[in-house]
């Protein structure tokens, strides 16, 4: 039997092919989990046309700026399965260009919440929504980080307190959400080369320097993600919460990756 045969869970923000929760799917179905998807009205399109490659037919809008949006989610999920829910990739972020590039310190007050409000609060509104169905069977929600939230990175800026944001209320989430059986824990992702990453100018140098010099000898790919993910979903970390995998080659203890 595969580790997540019979689970259903939710990927929560693959937005094209090279997405780390792309990534994280494919390692999902791959042990056996039954998939549904849901993403921002100008990428489902786009998406739609990559599930069937896990299985899926399931592909719901969801702006998480709306509460409405995210009940309405929660709603059609628990009819499609019964009310049942095993667990969430939450792989979701934004920031505008332009509060990516120049100094951190002129980031716009309206800038700084958006990012915070998508990054980081969209997990506790969509856990909050999702907890009756998760509680039925004692789910498991993941996330994804990154070191910028403890470390400068040139150009990553107002995604740096975001992530620290969401971090944060990974912890406190678990320690609401334990006493129902519900585990809340965390990826930390290396660099890879994604839409997204190519948006933070001089990423590419963290990449070059990362590929000649981790630890593991290379740097890491989408599909380095899904064997943790398929862990974390599983019941082999029913003990485990409000903790973080560094999954970066060892970047995280390089002295520097500059």
């Amino acid at each position: 039997m595969k580790l997540l045969e019979g689970k259903k869970i939710l990927v929560a923000g693959v937005a094209n092919e090279q997405s780390l929760a792309w990534g994280i799917a494919k390692g999902l179905h791959a042990a056996g989990a039954e998939l549904a998807f849901s993403c921002v009205e100008g990428n489902v399109r786009r998406v739609k046309k990559l599930i069937p490659q896990v299985g899926s037919d399931l592909i719901i809008p969801c702006n998480v700026q709306k509460d409405e949006d995210i009940s309405s989610l929660f709603k059609t999920l628990s009819d499609r399965w019964d009310g049942g829910l095993d667990g969430i990739v939450h792989a979701i972020a934004y920031a505008r260009y332009e509060d990516l590039e120049g100094e951190f310190i002129q980031t716009p007050r309206d800038g700084f919440w958006l990012a915070t409000d998508v990054s980081a609060y969209s997990l506790v509104a969509m856990a909050r929504e999702a907890r009756p169905l998760l509680k039925k069977k004692g789910g498991s929600i993941i996330t994804l980080t990154f070191g910028a939230s403890h470390q400068v990175v040139p150009n990553y800026n107002v995604m740096g307190p975001a992530k620290a944001a969401l971090e944060s209320s990974v912890i406190y989430l678990a320690y609401d959400l334990g006493k129902d059986g519900i585990r809340v824990n965390m990826i930390s992702a290396g660099v890879v080369r994604t839409a997204s990453s190519a948006a933070i100018s001089g990423l590419h140098r963290a990449i070059e320097y990362l590929e000649k010099n981790n630890p593991i000898g290379r740097n890491i790919t989408q599909d380095d993600l899904g064997g943790p993910a398929v862990f974390l979903m599983s019941d082999m970390s029913k003990a485990m919460t409000g903790i973080t995998l560094h999954v970066d080659g060892g970047a995280s203890i390089l002295v520097s990756a500059s």
